[in-house]
């Protein structure tokens, strides 16, 4: 992956070929996008050096696009598992497992893509490092049925998102783009009006190709985490539970609760649409009811 190793003061006064040099590997297979957008110096933010080189391919002819968009590789199919494609690709999709799908999402993906080749002309475009895998095939599913100026839009709007991330990472300096979310959570015990301490919870990621287990932990004094459940990057678009134990908590706390408990496990299913949003679960629980809701 490109490395956040380059102040973008440096950039602004950088000949062509160093600025390439930095910039090459943001655009996938491209360095004349990167070469375009070095007359259009200086930058005063990372984002306005993102939209200039954006700016760059808007401003390309049909053709050059075309070529562009091509030279993108396929998700989940032979050339990820050969690992023949960019570095900067390759630890994406791997990221993600793309390069070790069972023989079963090797398949899907190959139909997938095959489909979208022959409709579109090109490989289906996605920023990986947005989606689950589940959500990535029900988008290419999704997409299938734009039409084909409809789609060449979604694919930019796509590389939009790989390549900020990537210049995010390759670029130090004022204004970068925000690339990151957050999900948190939150449990007060509402017997008592405080916050639920020593409360286990577990993240799991839902769905056919989901990774399953994301995190386990437990709440704090504050009935918080001390951690985000995630963060440091875009959220990953999919469906996900956060499992509250709240029967051992309530137990620990000589609660008078039935026999088994009424509630033992919560467990609360919702869905991630914004990679760049800070999501908030929080619960509210008794021994025997409990109410959650989107928060910020």
């Amino acid at each position: 992956m490109v490395q956040a190793s380059t102040e973008l003061a440096a950039l602004n006064a950088a000949d062509r070929d160093a600025f390439v040099a930095a910039l090459g590997g943001v655009f996938e297979n491209a360095p004349w996008v990167a070469r375009q957008a070095h007359v259009t110096r200086p930058f005063a933010t990372v984002a306005d050096l993102h939209r200039a080189l954006m700016a760059a391919v808007a401003a390309a002819g049909d053709a050059e696009q075309l070529a562009f968009m091509r030279g993108h590789p396929e998700l989940g199919g032979r050339t990820a598992r050969a690992g023949a494609m960019t570095a900067e690709s390759r630890q994406e999709q791997g990221g993600l497992g793309l390069d070790r799908l069972s023989e079963a999402e090797f398949q899907r993906f190959e139909r997938l893509n095959a489909a979208y080749r022959a409709r579109f002309g090109i490989p289906f475009i996605i920023c990986v490092r947005r989606h689950t895998r589940a959500s990535l095939l029900g988008e290419c599913e999704r997409r299938l049925a734009n039409s084909l100026e409809a789609e060449r839009a979604a694919a930019l709007e796509e590389i939009g998102h790989i390549t900020r991330l990537r210049l995010v990472e390759a670029v130090d300096g004022p204004g970068k783009p925000k690339t990151d979310g957050r999900l948190s959570t939150h449990v007060l015990d509402t017997v008592s009006g405080r916050p639920a301490a020593g409360v286990k919870i577990v993240l799991e990621e839902l769905g056919a190709s989901a990774e399953g287990l994301l995190k386990e932990t437990v709440t704090n004094a504050d009935g918080r985490t001390d951690a985000p459940l995630l963060g440091g990057g875009p959220l990953r678009i999919g469906s996900y539970e956060i499992a509250f134990h709240i029967g051992a908590y309530f137990a620990a706390q000589a609660v008078t609760t039935s026999r088994p408990p009424f509630l033992d496990v919560v467990p609360i299913r919702f869905a991630i649409a914004e990679p760049e949003a800070h999501y908030h679960v929080p619960l509210l629980a008794s021994p025997w009811a409990y109410s959650t809701y989107r928060g910020s």
